[in-house]
């Protein structure tokens, strides 16, 4: 009868602009997704209620490895800077979990009254108690890096005895926690350590959902040779393998991140594109931080819904008045054919459902005559959030991405990644290097080669200084690479665009073709230095 209520108040929500993505995140999840959590007692089983720090709060990367990995020390080689309460040695000596952060004067904020300070989104790690706080603090250091992320370094994975010592906390729920809601996780392997201990492996398997995040990085690579190398890397495979259990190949980074000198360098170029590769994938984050909180809230939203329909399931399944502790306890037996039933009858993929055995051991804690029963309006009201919200704040973020990058927000600056990214100096990554060799000299570097060149171009017949393009064809074709990389070739060396090639063009072809073989890419277009000196001012 009052249906036209409901469908005015659904369309004054339809109509909701937001001023951007993460303040559209934030309501979005307050109206519609915060009352079916709330309702399920969700936050119980699976991750507590985000809070306005959760939308706010800048990228973040989380550290973890073996002890004696370079954890740290990566840290201080990204910052190019100590940070407060920073310890480095061989033995284990980052006991805690420290949270690096910006801030305007270099301070350390111990773990009680970070997880008090509303401004940060630390306030659900109360949950693990004193012995966990008590081994948290934050680092606070006037960073320009910082200013675009925020790193967590965490205590170094013991082996053998050690690990059996209680830490007297749950380290694994720990990492679950930071796994969730950080950017990054980077998995740090020494090249003298590959052995995966029981703890590493736990600690594997609790980021494992988070997949999608995690990087792996072979550190100290530099302290073994060429041959080595290529034997620790493939160990590290089998290793990882053997742990993550997906079909795919993990991406593995190669390098060594600290500023001393490199014990064998014959993998220097090796390290610079792999260094060159990880930083370009850090230096996004920012840009990226809007999608990837939307994309958590989607995951966050199909779970929920899953775990509604479960929790309603076991209270229906219960007996009114007698028999109810029984009852629970053949539930729980029997959650498998419970998660097949609501797979046929809602049509759910697999894959959307918790953890059998973590959900029943979660189970036994709860009293199944507490739950409440299906709900369809709060589960209306997340599907229009999913089908709706989700979408008008999907096309704000191409929007947002570009005002951000026309104001230099997207990217991290400062510290190493100015180094590694930005060094315009000889030093740079790739200067001096296939099509950027020459550059600054005062002569042409194809003439180098000139005499070579120049012979190939008199045999091949030319008429008034020129060869034509079939004639020039016949001879590039002898490098063996693909016509598209070959027609790019053509493109960059016929200046004038007639169709045909003086021995100028032709020598700068030649010198194109052997830095493709080389295994440098060819620039998207000529550099003045590659001109040709006679065709310099020359526009076609």
């Amino acid at each position: 009868m009052f249906s036209w209520i409901s469908n005015d108040e659904h369309k004054k929500h339809s109509n909701e602009v937001y001023d951007n993505v993460l303040q559209g995140l934030r309501k979005i999840y307050k109206t519609k997704l915060l009352p079916l959590e709330t309702t399920y007692q969700f936050h119980d089983f699976h991750s507590p209620a985000l809070d306005d720090p959760d939308f706010e709060a800048k990228p973040m990367i989380l550290l973890v490895g073996q002890y004696s990995t370079g954890k740290t020390t990566f840290i201080k080689y990204v910052l190019e800077s100590d940070f407060p309460g920073m310890r480095i040695g061989p033995e284990p000596t980052t006991d805690g979990f420290i949270a690096v952060m910006y801030g305007d004067t270099e301070r350390v904020i111990p773990g009680n009254a970070l997880v008090v300070d509303s401004k940060k989104p630390f306030r659900p790690l109360s949950k693990f108690g004193n012995a966990f706080l008590n081994r948290f603090q934050c680092s606070q250091q006037p960073s320009t890096v910082l200013k675009g992320l925020s790193i967590i370094d965490t205590p170094g994975i013991l082996s053998g005895e050690k690990q059996w010592v209680g830490r007297g906390y749950d380290f694994t729920g720990v990492l679950e926690w930071f796994a969730e809601r950080v950017d990054r996780i980077i998995l740090l392997f020494d090249a003298h350590k590959l052995d995966i201990n029981d703890e590493f492996r736990r600690s594997i398997e609790a980021l494992k959902a988070h997949d999608d995040k995690i990087r792996i990085v072979l550190n100290k690579a530099d302290m073994v040779d060429h041959q080595q190398l290529m034997r620790v890397y493939g160990a590290l495979m089998w290793s990882l393998g053997k742990v993550l259990g997906t079909p795919e190949v993990a991406r593995v980074y190669i390098g060594s991140y600290w500023n001393e000198p490199l014990r064998y360098d014959c993998n220097r170029r090796l390290f610079e594109a792999e260094e060159q590769d990880l930083f370009t994938d850090l230096q996004s984050l920012p840009r990226n931080a809007a999608l990837r909180k939307l994309n958590d809230l989607i995951k966050r939203a199909r779970l929920a819904k899953v775990h509604a329909y479960i929790i309603s399931e076991l209270k229906k399944e219960m007996p009114a008045m007698f028999g109810k502790e029984n009852r629970k306890k053949e539930l729980i037996r029997d959650l498998a054919n419970i998660y097949e039933k609501i797979q046929r009858e809602h049509q759910i993929s697999p894959g959307d459902f918790p953890e059998l055995k973590r959900m029943q051991d979660l189970l036994q804690h709860h009293d199944f005559t507490k739950f409440n029963v299906l709900k369809p309006r709060l589960l209306e009201s997340v599907d229009r959030m999913l089908a709706e919200d989700i979408a008008r704040l999907m096309a704000m973020i191409p929007v947002e991405e570009a005002t951000n990058e026309s104001k230099d927000k997207g990217i991290v600056q400062g510290g190493a990644f100015d180094g590694v990214m930005n060094d315009n100096t000889v030093f740079g990554f790739g200067r001096g290097e296939g099509a950027d060799a020459g550059a600054g000299d005062p002569d042409w570097i194809v003439a180098k080669d000139r005499f070579k060149y120049d012979q190939l171009f008199d045999n091949l017949n030319p008429v008034d200084g020129k060869i034509t393009g079939s004639a020039a064809k016949q001879e590039m074709l002898k490098s063996k690479l693909p016509n598209s990389v070959l027609g790019k070739v053509w493109k960059l060396s016929d200046v004038d665009k007639d169709g045909m090639l003086d021995s100028d063009e032709f020598a700068l072809a030649m010198h194109l073709i052997n830095i493709k073989l080389d295994g440098n890419d060819l620039p998207a277009e000529l550099p003045l230095h590659l001109m040709p000196p006679s065709k310099r001012g020359f526009q076609a």
